[in-house]
């Protein structure tokens, strides 16, 4: 990519930034409709339990990335580029839970390191690695004999915005009793430079259950904070050649990939949609998750 200013594309599909949060939302619906399913739905797996919920999301165009004028932004978020995804897919309404993932233990034989921490029910699977995701994507795919995977860094940020182009998806800022974050490094405080502010939230010492938090308008929940998503994007050191079409880059880090949405441990402004964390393949921590998308 040049440093030329980005010129949006002529395209016919939609640029949703220029659309209101009804046509947005609109616009799923009639994708929903077109696909023959509901904007929220679930596969059923070979095990004969129903598959982690899913959420479509149309096709449209939207400004990747974060201006330099956007409090937070950092080099590697830029240059802003546009991008079209020009088929649509599902993503997971939520991170993957500890429940889901322990179906997957039981019918194959994966087995956590005794000495980690495991979490339990609807709170989001914690400290697996990259591989581990990716593993779990391929066994859910035989499951239900549709593809699942990781979405790529464009897929997932563009899914996040909704048609947004704010740092956050809520708006210019946001509040720790919207986004699990940690309530010590607010968004706004930390943007005006208070010196002396009282947190509004009790800091989290664990990742919060999925679905206790305001979703975007497509119905996607807690893609600000509560963990890190890993994503199928090899880490690079900005957006310069990324490319246009939603799908990941083939060069970059071979050993990091892009991680999204901050978590419950980080401060608001690792959450913004924009953000991005390399992480190591072969990384695990207890702020750390996946999501999955499901290709049409």
């Amino acid at each position: 990519m040049s440093s030329e200013p980005d010129l949006k594309p002529a395209s016919h599909y939609p640029f949703l930034p220029d659309m209101t949060e009804e046509a947005v939302v609109q616009l799923q619906k009639d994708t929903a409709k077109q696909l023959g399913l509901d904007v929220i739905f679930h596969d059923v797996m070979k095990v004969g339990l129903y598959a982690p919920e899913m959420v479509v999301i149309p096709p449209g165009q939207f400004e990747m990335g974060a201006p330099r004028t956007e409090f937070g932004c950092r080099p590697e978020e830029t240059p802003q580029h546009y991008v079209t995804i020009s088929e649509p897919f599902a993503l997971g309404r939520f991170v993957v839970t500890a429940a889901e993932f322990e179906v997957f233990c039981e019918d194959t034989g994966w087995t956590l390191g005794p000495d980690l921490i495991w979490a339990e029910g609807n709170s989001p699977v914690i400290n697996v690695r990259y591989p581990d995701a990716r593993l779990f994507a391929e066994w859910m795919s035989d499951q239900t004999g549709h593809t699942y995977r990781l979405p790529s860094e464009a897929e997932w940020e563009y899914a996040a915005r909704a048609g947004t182009s704010t740092p956050f998806h809520y708006g210019e800022s946001v509040s720790c009793k919207d986004v699990n974050f940690n309530p010590t490094f607010p968004y706004q405080e930390a943007k005006e430079a208070r010196k002396w502010y009282l947190p509004r939230c009790l800091p989290s010492i664990v990742a919060a259950e999925v679905g206790n938090k305001k979703p975007n308008c497509w119905g996607l929940h807690e893609m600000h904070g509560n963990v890190w998503e890993f994503t199928l994007s090899p880490w690079t050191h900005s957006h310069i050649n990324a490319n246009r079409d939603g799908s990941a880059v083939s060069f970059g880090d071979p050993l990091r990939v892009v991680t999204k949405g901050g978590s419950w441990f980080d401060p608001a402004v690792k959450a913004r949609s924009a953000a991005r964390m390399k992480r190591m393949m072969s990384e695990l921590d207890v702020n750390l998750g996946f999501r999955l998308l499901r290709e049409f």
